[in-house]
């Protein structure tokens, strides 16, 4: 009998160790964040230069960094703009957490973010370029062309099975860490 409950005690705290050690490792790297968790963290409109410009929910994504803390990646909707907001920004990051954007550090905050890619038809490299909520240049950085990619959807956060993170609008990237 005591044999047994001790055997039944190891074994409990080998799972708790397991799940442990799981969530671990799991904090290291970036996940996706879906379903409940996901709805409620995209707002309706990003305000960026004294505008409230609708996000699009449908190309969104939530990502758990690192640390551990939320960062959301959205398009927004400039149509019907001024020439010069439009043409400026694509999206919007809310981050919770510090996170490496073209190898540059991104603290806690909101930003929008736009991207020149090459003419249509043209392969070469874009440029990302991400902005503080007042309008201020805060990085800017070359964006690799990925040909390779299927199904290139707007904008889309990929995480590979080694942890890294890419954020995508169309075929082009940037790396994320």
């Amino acid at each position: 009998m005591r044999t047994i409950r001790l055997f039944a005690t190891l074994m409990a705290v080998a799972v708790l160790l397991g799940a442990w050690a799981g969530t671990a490792l799991a904090q290291q790297q970036f996940q996706l964040v879906t379903g409940k968790a996901f709805d409620s963290a995209v707002p309706k409109d990003f305000y960026v230069e004294g505008n409230a410009i609708p996000t699009e929910k449908r190309n969104a994504t939530l990502v758990l960094l690192p640390s551990g803390k939320r960062a959301l990646f959205a398009p927004i909707d400039t149509t019907g703009y001024a020439s010069d907001v439009a043409s400026k920004y694509v999206g919007m990051i809310v981050t919770e957490g510090d996170v490496s954007i073209c190898g540059q550090k991104v603290g806690v905050g909101s930003y929008g973010f736009g991207w020149v890619r090459p003419a249509r038809g043209e392969e070469g490299a874009g440029t990302f370029k991400l902005y503080d909520q007042a309008g201020v240049r805060l990085v800017e950085c070359p964006s690799a062309r990925d040909a390779e990619l299927k199904q290139p959807r707007p904008m889309q956060v990929t995480v590979k099975q080694d942890g890294t993170a890419r954020l995508y609008f169309g075929r082009h990237s940037v790396e994320l860490k």
